[in-house]
């Protein structure tokens, strides 16, 4: 979700001014998936790297976490979404942490679109906490544990486990790289990348990437059918 500072510096505002208009795409993105009946959306929030912001934007980021989470409740549970993280959420604040975990405990039993925040998140360091586990677990049983014969047995170790792969990334703001988001999911995702900032970023733009998302063909490796 990206171009929330460059949307802010067009207009002669603060930065924090275009994060708060972020939280509208936020809100219309998540409400389009719901209706669209697309089953999981995920959604990076703060990467591990965005620690490096000035203090202040990281506290009012924060703080935006927390207003989001407290006014988007009541909607969730009426649209029946499931509130998921990934990331090591352990770094963030206390409040935002304590809402966190409220939400996710409140939307735990939803079966509707699966909307998952990655906070504090990295693809890298995903990958190697999953190793780490993995290693864990083959020396806690002694090595009696299958050795993961198949990348599917390593995905289990991930902290996506449970969720499908993304058929879909979208990028914002003209930016056409990945920047450590889901690198062992998104092998084969159809990759979209629109020039619109993502405090503009409206139902219509995600619809224009659903559709040309449908218009492609996915072969993941094998011949085209004819």
């Amino acid at each position: 979700m990206d171009g929330n500072g460059r949307w802010a510096r067009a207009r002669n505002l603060p930065r924090l001014a275009g994060h708060r208009a972020g939280v509208r795409s936020v809100r219309e993105a998540v409400r389009t998936c719901a209706e669209l009946g697309i089953k999981a959306l995920t959604l990076y929030a703060f990467s591990a790297d965005n620690w490096k912001r000035p203090p202040e934007e990281v506290g009012a980021l924060m703080r935006l976490l927390v207003r989001f989470l407290r006014l988007e409740l009541p909607e969730l549970n009426e649209q029946q979404i499931q509130l998921r993280t990934i990331g090591h959420v352990e770094r963030l604040p206390a409040s935002a942490r304590a809402w966190l975990r409220r939400v996710m405990r409140e939307t735990a039993r939803h079966k509707g679109l699966v909307l998952t925040l990655a906070l504090n998140y990295s693809a890298r360091q995903e990958i190697l906490d999953a190793a780490r586990r993995m290693a864990l677990e083959w020396r806690r049983l002694n090595g009696r544990a299958r050795a993961p014969s198949h990348r599917d047995d390593f995905r289990r170790y991930l902290s996506t486990a449970g969720l499908p792969d993304p058929d879909l990334v979208i990028r914002t703001s003209g930016e056409m790289r990945l920047s450590d988001f889901l690198l062992w999911q998104a092998a084969y995702a159809e990759l979209w990348f629109t020039p619109v900032l993502w405090p503009d970023f409206r139902k219509r733009h995600l619809v224009e990437a659903l559709r040309v998302y449908q218009r492609r063909q996915r072969r993941f490796g094998a011949v085209a059918a004819t």
